[in-house]
């Protein structure tokens, strides 16, 4: 009986976060599909060359010489490069294919992205906070190595399957430090005086339904006023990156923080686009960010789950 309990509680574990790595592979599938087209691969070095303005003085030399290294490689090259390992990492995640040495690819690649085409999510002017896109795909592939199935403890009366416990706890931390980073950047004046802004230059080129639930929100927002507005969002986010970082609060801060990306994602990345030529999604990234910060959100939520379910079954 007890060894019949502990195989579904693996069994449901395992295809949990299964589910989770599939759903990540569709998302990157979908990538892949939008950068597969000459707009795309003719834009790849203008790309890089745009992220030099308003940076730091190290930055713009490292950048310097990344621009130098695709120019002597051929920018068209090493676009089409980036398209082929980006569906070989997506057709790993979603077929379970050699996952564990592609998501480790999948991290080098995503910080490469980050440093590279993404400037490290910068450059920081005021009112700014993004603290760019692949870095946030970066966590996810950590997440994927956290769950490997053949993760477990021998199953008997005082053993429970274990699942990545530690990366898990990795992956909690460092998210925890996206969102402290992030935070910071929102308790700036600059911020509370630019906060509609985000919304407004997110309705630009949008279908006619999104604009109109974009307008929703900036006319709310409008109502209780601009700087309300920029000091919730700072608040908010600080107190998520207190319960990921102290690990408190879990049950409810888990949730609120999924819901919160998600209006992100939905008024000021305005669901990931407009998707126009040469665009890969929302201001050129990939679908946008704060997508991927719901897909963390829920490998947190499901390791969770499964850590209280572990923690009711030993002391019972």
């Amino acid at each position: 009986m007890f060894e019949d309990r502990s195989s579904r509680y693996t069994g449901s574990q395992e295809l949990a976060f299964a589910g989770m790595r599939i759903l990540f592979g569709v998302i990157w599938l979908i990538n892949t599909i939008l950068e597969a087209n000459s707009a795309y691969v003719g834009r790849f070095l203008t790309s890089i060359v745009k992220r030099l303005k308003g940076q730091p003085h190290v930055v713009q030399a490292f950048l310097h010489g990344v621009i130098h290294v695709v120019t002597v490689l051929g920018p068209r090259h090493v676009a089409i490069g980036t398209v082929v390992l980006d569906g070989l990492l997506a057709i790993s995640l979603i077929t379970g294919f050699a996952v564990r040495p592609m998501a480790r690819l999948g991290i080098v690649y995503s910080l490469a992205l980050w440093v590279t085409v993404g400037g490290l999510g910068g450059p920081f002017q005021p009112g700014s906070t993004d603290p760019g896109t692949a870095i946030v795909y970066a966590l996810v592939f950590l997440a994927v190595l956290s769950v490997p199935s053949e993760q477990r403890l021998a199953i008997g009366p005082k053993s429970q399957p274990v699942v990545g416990t530690g990366r898990i706890e990795i992956v909690r931390i460092l998210f925890g430090l996206l969102w402290a980073f992030d935070a910071f950047w929102k308790w700036q004046p600059a911020f509370f005086e630019h906060s509609l802004s985000y919304l407004q230059q997110a309705e630009v080129g949008q279908p006619a339904w999104v604009a109109a639930y974009i307008g929703f929100f900036i006319a709310a927002i409008q109502l209780v006023g601009q700087t309300v507005f920029g000091v919730f969002a700072a608040v908010i986010e600080t107190v998520l990156a207190a319960s990921l970082l102290l690990k408190r609060w879990q049950e409810w801060f888990l949730p609120i923080g999924f819901l919160y990306s998600f209006g992100i994602w939905t008024t000021a990345e305005g669901w990931g686009g407009p998707y126009q030529p040469g665009s890969t999604g929302n201001r050129g990234d990939m679908l946008g960010t704060t997508n991927i910060y719901m897909v963390v959100y829920l490998y947190l939520m499901i390791a969770y789950l499964f850590e209280r379910r572990r923690r009711k079954r030993m002391s019972t």
